[in-house]
Formats: structure tokens, sequence, C-alpha cells
């Protein structure tokens, strides 16, 4: 497990995923029907830049692009895809809003798919159903992807995903409603992820090799579902049985030991912040409409991949490590947030790629402000309801406005 957690070479490759929300703007109140969601999805072809196109518990749409080489090329390729995915979408009637939170419809599952199903079953018998809930159908998120880099950076590299989560999570704040309410907080889909287990959800926590620390968590972590081989599907656990409960036989899931095809299984049900693949998932950054996710990309990217940005990011934010929690309710609003934020955002406009460095300087200039992109969905909000804001979330790639 250990040497599947980190590939050591060279850093340099970003790979991107972007979820949205799927709408009919004619009805946004309404989720839309999985038979529609698919025969509009199934008609996207072969995408230009590569991405794969997956549809989530709550009918949110999400492409993943392949690794490319750099942050600006990983962003051009998603943009890409999005125009053509969002022509199929436009010619069924339907579009994607890219908010961190779905800001007027009740979390609500259409994906039929069993594994769905399953995992909400355990959400429910560990005593988390609604944060469950929430989180697969009402929340979506942009990853961004990097290489681990030499195994000598490992700890450095992994302690600084971490300790720029918080200045992070407050620059991409876009979820500051649920299911028709404001919820009073910058993103509310950070909130969720609070209100899950955190033996599964939580930060990689301590110092020393990173691998190492990811087969304890996922030891430590509880069993969310059980394959069952001979039917090809997977059984909810209905407790808190762990990984290495049942690796020494103190307690049997399935009538059965695990196999290593189980613990593949089982890294797959686990989502930290920071998840270890090989590369680095960084799992915390809200899904924003343009310009605000490219930045966000090139930013989070620079922070880490660039030598210098990421010593001053490293001493900008230091002194907000661990506020998760301040961060996803006060945003830029928190002091100490906002000069860690400009810090780290001028380390990056040093550093970043010259066609990303116009939608970086936006996002300097809103950070200088205390905003971040979820302020356009209140003030959508404030004029038209939730169903305004779910709208104003809907950002056409160019050639579809």
């Amino acid at each position: 497990m250990t040497r599947a957690a980190l590939w050591s070479g060279p850093v340099g490759a970003v790979g991107l995923e972007l979820e949205g929300h799927l709408v009919d703007p004619a009805a946004p109140a309404r989720r839309v029907p999985w038979g529609r969601i698919r025969a509009a999805v199934g008609s996207v072809g072969a995408l230009p830049g590569g991405s794969r196109v997956t549809v989530e518990p709550g009918g949110q749409v999400e492409l993943s692009s392949p690794p490319l080489p750099g942050v600006a090329a990983a962003v051009a390729a998603l943009r890409a895809d999005r125009a053509v995915l969002a022509s199929a979408l436009t010619d069924a009637g339907l579009a994607l809003a890219m908010v961190g939170a779905d800001p007027l419809r009740s979390p609500g599952r259409v994906n039929p798919a069993p594994r769905y199903a399953a995992m909400a079953e355990h959400f429910a018998a560990v005593g988390c159903a609604p944060a469950g809930l929430a989180m697969m159908t009402s929340t979506a998120s942009l990853q961004v992807n990097l290489d681990a880099g030499p195994a000598a950076g490992w700890p450095d590299r992994v302690a600084l995903t971490h300790q720029l989560g918080p200045v992070l999570v407050a620059l991409s704040g876009c979820s500051p409603l649920l299911d028709g309410r404001s919820t009073g907080w910058r993103s509310t889909r950070q909130r969720i992820w609070g209100e899950l287990d955190q033996a599964r959800c939580g930060p990689l926590l301590g110092s020393g090799d990173p691998a190492a620390g990811w087969a304890a968590y996922a030891l430590s972590a509880p069993v969310m579902l059980v394959r069952d081989p001979g039917r090809g599907s997977a059984e909810p656990v209905h407790g808190r049985t762990t990984f290495a409960d049942w690796v020494t036989g103190e307690a049997e899931l399935g009538g059965r030991r695990p196999t290593p095809a189980d613990l593949d299984y089982h890294l797959t049900t686990l989502f930290p912040p920071v998840r270890p693949r090989g590369w680095l998932e960084i799992r915390y950054l809200d899904a924003a409409p343009e310009p605000w996710w490219p930045a966000l990309a090139a930013v989070t990217a620079t922070l880490l991949d660039d030598p210098l940005a990421a010593d001053r990011a490293a001493a900008a934010s230091a002194p907000v490590a661990g506020a998760w929690d301040r961060a996803a309710r006060f945003g830029l609003a928190d002091a100490g947030l906002r000069r860690a934020a400009r810090a780290c955002l001028a380390a990056a406009l040093d550093a970043v790629p010259a066609e990303l460095r116009p939608a970086v300087t936006a996002l300097a200039e809103l950070a200088d402000r205390g905003a971040s992109p979820g302020d356009a969905l209140l003030a959508a909000a404030r004029t038209g309801g939730p169903a305004a804001a779910l709208l104003a979330g809907i950002d056409l790639p160019e050639g579809h406005r």
C-alpha cells in the first residue's frame, strides 16, 4: 500500500476534475430525471482534450482531464471539452451550474448505481445520513491532481498541500446557500465534508513519511462497502469496522477475509481533502464558474509546483494552518485568512503561466475586497431567490452564450 500511495518523480503534470450541477433552466427547482441525463450525456462523443464525462449521485456532471504538461495545458483542454459538453447539453435543454453546493434543490439521489445506494445506506447506519446525502448529491468541486514529486520532498510537499487548504478553501468559497436557504457559511460544501466521519474524510495528520501515514489512515478507517465477487456488487457495512480489524480477523465481513482487491476498493471509499493516488488529489476547492475555476487551478498548481512560490506560500499560510472551519465559515472576511490569501496570490502571480495571469489577477482583485466567487450567488439570491443563485452559476463557454 505504501508503494502505491505516492510515485517518485519530477513535478509538472497537472490533471483537473470539474463538477457542475445539471439543471434545466426552464424548470430549475426540479432535478433532471435520470433518463434525460443519460440521453444528454450519452450524446457526447470523444472530447478534444481527452476528458472523461461521469455522472455523480445527484446528477452532477464531472469532466476529468488526463494529466497534461502544466496547468495552462490542463485548463485549455478542460475549457475545450466544456465547450463540447455545453453544446450537447444546450441541445438537450440543459446546462451546468458551476457552484460548490446546490443553492436551490433539496438533496436527492437520481443516479441509480448500486454503489451510491450502498454508500447512502452506510452513511445512515453510522449516523451521518443527512451529511452523506448532501455530500453525494448537492456538492461539486474543482479537483487539482499534481505529481507527488521526488520522494525526498514528500513530507514537505504533502504538508504544504494541507497547510494551504484553509487559504484555498477561503479563496474558492462558492457555496453560501443550500436547499433554498443561506447557510451563513462561505463554503457550505466544506462544512458538509466536516460533518462526515473524519476517520474517512478528515485530513491526514502527523509528519514523517506520508506514504506510511496513508497506510495507517486506510487501515484505521471504517470499511464502507464489501464487494461480492460472485454478483459483481458491493454491500454496505452497517457499523464501524476498521479495515485493520477485517485483516486481523477480529471482525469478519462478507463471510471472508479481505483480498488485495478489497483493499483497492476500500481506498476508493476514503475521501480526505488530499488523497494520495500515486499522485496527489487536492479535493478541497469549491466548483466555481469562469474565470474563477481556471484561476484557482492555476494558483493551486503554481503554489505547489514552483519552488519559489511554494516557499512564499508556506510562510504566508503558516499562521492559518489548520483553520479549516474558519475558512469555510468566514472565508476572506477573516483577517488572518485574507492576509495569507493576498500573500499567496502575490506569490502565484509572479510565477503563473502568462495565459492564466488575467484570471489570477481578477481573483487577486476579488480577494483584495475580501470577497469570493460565492458573493455573486448571494447577490443573485437577494434579488431573485435561490433559483436565481443556481442560474447565476451557469457559465457557458465562449461561443455558447
